[in-house]
């Protein structure tokens, strides 16, 4: 044990041996430090020197025992006598050379927080500039169309336009206000809070019109192919909302995969797959998946983490919402879209999974 001693005190991070009667007996400094209490009373009290009763560390100490091996846990609330409190991953080992010893590490989160929030606030930041600038750029240019209309038919009171052309510019107006509308009724969707009423689907139904819709514009000559489970139970979903989705999924892999490309969507279900909420709480079953395929380039590297943030795009004149959108609104179905590359040759994949409706209970 004096080898492992040794190493314990040139340890950066804080550090303990527990001794197979689970009595914490070697501390290093570090240790000392982050548990405010000295290595002497922990050997002499035990983990109630530094926790108080019930501690989540003894706890995890039992564990490794239970299991006769390592254990750890991640982001571990760990509250000190006094009131203090903190967050650590914590990693229990046994000591190879010295049967029934265990080590502990506590890797502290204070700077991981502190680097989670930079991010955020960067992030935030970076969302904000992109929001003035995205809006700046695209109402600008209907403005300046707008404007050079509107004077032109003020000019055209009394020079004589004939009316085919006031009504072109009229017109032209009448668009582009439209277009900016439009642009900020998107907008307006980021920051719809309100939840999302959902009930029984066919994802199918919706499949066949998104399909239809693409077929009469954006995908107009393209092959779209299918290849469903019919089998697949109904959806928890809004209609529309979904269309909304599919209809981005299936444009952009249209525009990706050109006019001589091809799309293959396909419904399965996945019984064992299951998520847990970022807000914590029990995992939650998705087995309902929906694949968008096409055989166009894919995103290019350097955007592959970052494509479904608003504002990022790799389309000239793009806004960047659309998967943006597209990821908001299945966040709010309880479900999950991701991107892959997979298959030979390559073919771009969207993946969104969703949960299943629950049955309707009769009324009393």
């Amino acid at each position: 044990m004096a080898g492992a001693a040794e190493l314990l005190a040139g340890l950066a991070v804080p550090a303990i041996l527990v001794d197979p009667a689970d009595t914490p007996v070697q501390v290093n400094l570090a240790a000392e430090n982050f548990l405010n209490t000295s290595q002497v009373a922990l050997a002499e009290r035990g983990w109630a020197a530094a926790f108080g009763v019930d501690s989540m560390v003894e706890a995890l100490v039992h564990r490794a025992r239970r299991e006769g091996g390592g254990c750890a846990a991640y982001d571990l609330p760990l509250q000190f006598l006094g009131g203090r409190m903190a967050r650590a991953d914590v990693l229990v080992a046994p000591v190879g050379d010295a049967p029934g010893w265990l080590a502990i590490a506590f890797q502290t989160r204070s700077v991981a927080t502190m680097v989670d929030r930079q991010v955020q606030r960067q992030g935030a930041a970076r969302s904000a500039v992109g929001v003035a600038a995205m809006l700046a750029h695209e109402i600008k240019n209907p403005l300046s169309g707008i404007r050079g209309a509107a004077q032109l038919l003020a000019a055209g009171v009394d020079s004589g336009v004939p009316d085919e052309d006031r009504r072109e510019l009229t017109d032209l107006i009448v668009t582009e206000v439209d277009r900016i509308a439009k642009l900020v009724d998107r907008m307006e969707s980021f920051t719809d809070t309100r939840p999302m009423r959902l009930r029984p689907e066919n994802i199918h139904e919706v499949l066949g019109h998104v399909r239809r819709v693409g077929e009469q514009g954006f995908a107009a000559g393209m092959t779209i192919r299918e290849r469903y489970d019919p089998s697949l139970p109904l959806v928890a979903g809004n209609r529309d909302a979904l269309v909304q989705v599919f209809l981005n999924l299936l444009k952009n892999a249209a525009e990706a995969a050109g006019s001589t490309g091809h799309i293959l969507l396909t419904t399965a279900f996945r019984p064992g797959l299951k998520v847990r909420p970022e807000s914590g709480g029990a995992s939650v079953s998705l087995p309902l998946e929906v694949r968008v395929i096409d055989n166009g380039p894919g995103i290019p590297d350097d955007l592959v983490d970052h494509i479904f943030e608003p504002f990022v795009t790799s389309k000239r004149g793009g806004s960047g919402l659309g998967l943006a959108l597209v990821a908001k609104i299945v966040a709010d179905h309880g479900g999950v879209v991701e991107y892959d590359r997979a298959g030979e040759p390559e073919e771009t994949i969207f993946r969104v999974l969703l949960p299943v409706a629950q049955p309707e209970r009769p009324l009393a």
